[in-house]
């Protein structure tokens, strides 16, 4: 992963669903003034992330909260209609689910994973990062599809 603590995190466009479809948003308007939490899974719907990284967050999400972060962010190299339907999939409203359509923050960060051999082509690897004011001060990478650093139960240790 290129990105480091104390990095400005890149302007990204990302894509949400809104009640007008899909809509690019930077992500200078997602994190600027404001302490989020980032969670990078390479794939909506996929055993571990759907499983376990995912319902750790929905578990631990009001003690996150409670420690500082005004908004956690579930990204993947999906579309927007996949990430909100795996939203709908959870009944969950207060994380919110944005697509890396394009692959621009895995290729930005260099934060890659290549599931080509299981047809899933080249996906972001999985990790949580804190970004306050557009400034990213801690970081959790697997460096590929693990779950332990970034898992909400050991993020929650350093919040």
């Amino acid at each position: 992963m290129k990105i480091k603590e104390g990095d400005c995190f890149p302007q990204i466009n990302f894509y949400m669903m809104s009640d007008k479809g899909p809509t690019s948003v930077k992500s200078t308007e997602l994190f600027n003034n404001k302490k989020i939490l980032l969670v990078s899974v390479p794939g909506a719907f996929t055993p571990t992330c759907s499983e376990q990284h995912l319902p750790g967050y929905i578990k631990l999400k009001d003690e996150i909260i409670s420690k500082g972060i005004d908004k956690i962010f579930f990204v993947s190299v999906n579309d927007p209609f996949v990430m909100q339907e795996w939203a709908k999939s959870f009944n969950e409203n207060d994380i919110f689910f944005i697509a890396d359509s394009y692959g621009d923050l895995l290729n930005e960060i260099e934060a890659v994973i290549d599931l080509t051999a299981i047809g899933l082509g080249k996906r972001l690897s999985r990790f949580s990062m804190v970004i306050d004011n557009g400034l990213v001060n801690l970081i959790f990478d697997e460096d590929g599809g693990g779950l332990d650093k970034s898992k909400a139960e050991n993020v929650l240790k350093f919040l």
